[in-house]
């Protein structure tokens, strides 16, 4: 279901927070941030603090994204096929996303960068697959241990994955939800590239004949 309004409160607060320590991160450095500083800057107490995130680790992992992509999900017609809801979810978000750009930039360079938030780079992406995995189930009512539902799932994160490193690379030149645009791009013509690639490979033995 659709998140209400006590959830949305609380993940207004979650994005608050965030949005405070990577201020403090960028500008005095991750080690040298305490949780303190950071419940200062978000004008909390360092209880309520802990409240929203288990450590200081979590406020820079958690993804402000995935809830909103997963409500839009939900709330999708249940007929609308999923690579064009994909697609219509990426353009309904492309303006966030750019205008959070350096906000985004300069999280995934933290995680990249400090080895204590990169060691749990796999967990997270577990963690982001077991979430749009029970939103798949929820949707099309199917067990969330569906064989077919977490390989869809799988595809689908792995690909945005890949567009956000891609991304990231290149230092933000293209609008990230372009490049995830091209992510599905790729997914879709998966049998054209490999029939192209096939393709290749047979000129290339008829020109060694």
């Amino acid at each position: 279901m659709p998140t209400g309004l006590r959830e949305r409160k609380k993940q207004k607060t979650r994005e608050a927070i965030q949005r405070a320590a990577l201020r403090l991160f960028s500008r005095n450095g991750y080690d040298e941030t305490t949780v303190e500083d950071i419940a200062a800057a978000a004008e909390i107490s360092a209880s309520t603090f802990f409240n929203y995130f288990p450590t200081k680790e979590d406020v820079v992992l958690y993804d402000m994204y995935d809830p909103i992509a997963i409500e839009m999900l939900l709330e999708a017609p249940i007929d609308e096929p999923l690579n064009r809801l994909t697609r219509r979810m990426l353009d309904q978000l492309s303006e966030v996303l750019e205008n959070d750009k350096e906000m985004i930039l300069s999280r995934a360079h933290l995680v990249m960068d400090v080895p204590e938030l990169r060691n749990r780079m796999w967990d997270e992406l577990e963690r982001t697959h077991a979430l749009f995995t029970k939103a798949l189930a929820q949707r099309t009512g199917r067990s969330a241990d569906d064989f077919e539902l977490r390989v869809t799932a799988r595809i689908l994160v792995s690909a945005l994955y890949e567009a956000a490193m891609e991304w990231l690379g290149t230092g933000g030149r293209q609008p990230l939800a372009s490049l995830a645009q091209r992510a599905i791009d790729v997914l879709e013509n998966g049998g054209h590239l490999a029939r192209q690639s096939a393709s290749r490979k047979r000129s290339g033995t008829r020109a060694r004949r």
